[in-house]
């Protein structure tokens, strides 16, 4: 039997922080995932695997950034409108064009190169032309609308870190560098079970006592968002050995294992011992609510993560402790949900020890008003809330008035 990693955990010692588990989910883990080559328009949601570095100046030249005409700053007049002649037109996907000698302006439209010598773009709604020339308004800033070469990005910058989740703008911004493959983590193979012999699969019918499996869908939903690639392990039945050989079988082929359920110390939770008897154990209470029994495991070298078998539980301390495990396996950088600060609408008191997260409505007056319905089962806790509102660890009493920082629940979901 593997001996724990702190025999404070097998007896109901004291509560690992959150903060604390944290930290051992990053000591204990790098990136597994392997590197493959995508072209760049399917790598949204894909970790970059190295720096990309800018190979060139984005915008590449000095160009306008409206409609206009080009002119040197030095020839308007400070207090009154001036007359320029015209000398020369400048369009998009022109070359450099000519030059534009002082005491003249050249019509110029958007991204155009800028012709040498002006150094400042007027737009044409504040211009009037006449047979002349064009008539320019005083009172513009010297460079106003000539985006300089490099005002993006500078050739040789870093245009996106590795470890990034690249999103549809990190795309585009990758394209605009001339960037057509880009090198991206291999998406990790994630093993997802519920244990319980009350579980059923939809539609099968129900006995009594029985009740459909929420939580394996929701995660594996959650995972597939995230990029993993997912396999249903399906459920568990209460049986140690049933439990050990499914595990063992999992690990060998997965680069993360996932359960929910049977980490606690009923007779009839054999998640936690199936791990006892084949791997090792990290942590097993975090104190977290919902969702003090989770468990950090390896299994054959591969990392399990125990989660409460209560859906809402499940999900919050996926989000909590889940969340960096999956981005430190995959060679993600973590980066933790945004929390604003949110007033209370209600009264609330908690033990010091454990933080913990209320779920939460906002309303349009931007007050915070706590779910009627707090149970760790009631899924439209989540459906019908708009946040989570977190109480730290040594918080006791939240009043009406007080402000706590809050995170949408669509932040959880990547």
């Amino acid at each position: 039997m593997a001996q724990l990693s702190d025999d404070c955990f097998a007896f109901g010692g004291a509560l690992l922080p959150l903060d604390a588990a944290r930290a051992q989910v990053a000591a204990l883990y790098a990136a597994r995932a392997g590197v493959e080559t995508v072209p760049v328009w399917s790598a949204c949601g894909r970790i970059l695997a190295t720096d990309a570095i800018a190979a060139m100046d984005l915008p590449p030249m000095r160009n306008s950034a409206v409609d206009g005409y080009a002119l040197r700053h030095a020839d308007l007049a400070p207090d009154r409108p001036t007359l320029l002649p015209l000398h020369g037109r400048a369009a998009a996907g022109d070359g450099p064009g000519v030059a534009v000698p002082p005491g003249f302006a050249s019509r110029i439209f958007t991204g155009a190169v800028m012709p040498a010598g002006p150094d400042t773009v007027m737009m044409q709604e504040d211009c009037t032309l006449t047979p002349d020339g064009v008539l320019l308004q005083p009172g513009i800033r010297p460079g106003a609308n000539c985006r300089p070469a490099g005002e993006d990005v500078a050739r040789g910058a870093i245009a996106l870190p590795a470890g990034r989740r690249l999103t549809p703008a990190d795309v585009g911004l990758l394209s605009a560098l001339g960037v057509a493959q880009v090198g991206v983590r291999v998406a990790l193979r994630v093993t997802v079970f519920s244990t319980g012999n009350e579980l059923r699969d939809p539609p099968a019918g129900l006995a009594p006592g029985q009740v459909y499996d929420a939580n394996r869908a929701m995660l594996m939903a959650l995972l597939g968002r995230l990029g993993a690639v997912v396999r249903d392990g399906g459920i568990l039945p209460d049986r140690l050995d049933a439990t050990v050989a499914a595990l063992a079988e999992a690990a060998a082929a997965a680069d993360l294992l996932l359960t929910s359920g049977g980490v606690s110390t009923g007779e009839e939770d054999h998640v936690r011992a199936a791990i006892e008897a084949t791997g090792s154990l990290t942590f097993w209470r975090v104190g977290i609510k919902p969702g003090r029994p989770v468990a950090l495991a390896e299994i054959g070298g591969t990392p399990l993560l125990g989660l409460p078998g209560n859906p809402v539980a499940a999900l919050i301390t996926f989000a909590a402790l889940g969340r960096p495990l999956l981005d430190r396996l995959a060679g993600a950088v973590f980066v933790p949900p945004t929390w604003f600060l949110v007033a209370s609408g209600f009264a609330y008191r908690k033990k010091t020890g454990r933080r913990e997260y209320v779920r939460v409505q906002i309303g349009a007056d931007g007050i915070a008003r706590r779910f009627p319905k707090e149970g760790a089962g009631i899924l439209t806790s989540l459906t019908e809330s708009d946040a989570l509102m977190e109480l730290q660890e040594a918080m006791t009493i939240l009043a009406p008035g007080d402000f706590a920082p809050c995170t949408p629940l669509g932040l959880l979901y990547g």
